[in-house]
């Protein structure tokens, strides 16, 4: 089975110079948790929700007040993931799965052979795949 089979295809994504508040936004008005960053038409990073109610730098202020900052000067590349771990439509599933299990990510962008955006893949996905397989082999699992 290939991640281009179980991916999600239907991009939503943002750039770098977006606002952290847009980006919420987006995020809530198309109900996803993960945006890939893109700039110039390439994948640049990736920022999740997560990132968003608990960025990096959350540790090094002194005022709490300031723990979410869901306003127009801070931008999606001052909190997003750079460089993301990504997985391509031709690998299989598994590798996929070895990847969500080992690092704990929410959401894998896929590219294609020639590195462009394809698609996202979330645990979410992967659990239609599962769904998949039991049914081919009559809910027993195995191979």
């Amino acid at each position: 089975m290939k991640v281009s089979k179980y991916m999600s295809t239907k991009l939503i994504t943002t750039t770098p110079e977006t606002s952290v508040r847009e980006a919420f936004a987006t995020m809530r008005t198309f109900r996803v948790r993960h945006l890939p960053v893109v700039e110039k038409g390439e994948l640049v990073g990736i920022i999740s929700d997560r990132d968003l109610r608990r960025p990096r730098w959350a540790e090094e202020i002194e005022n709490w007040t300031d723990y979410y900052r869901l306003d127009e000067a801070t931008k999606v590349g001052d909190v997003m993931t750079r460089s993301p771990q990504v997985v391509r439509t031709y690998d299989r599933i598994d590798k996929a799965v070895r990847v969500f299990r080992e690092q704990r990510y929410g959401a894998l962008p896929v590219l294609d052979k020639k590195g462009d955006l394809h698609g996202i893949i979330s645990p979410h996905d992967l659990l239609g795949a599962l769904e998949n397989c039991l049914a081919k082999n009559g809910g027993k699992g195995g191979k």
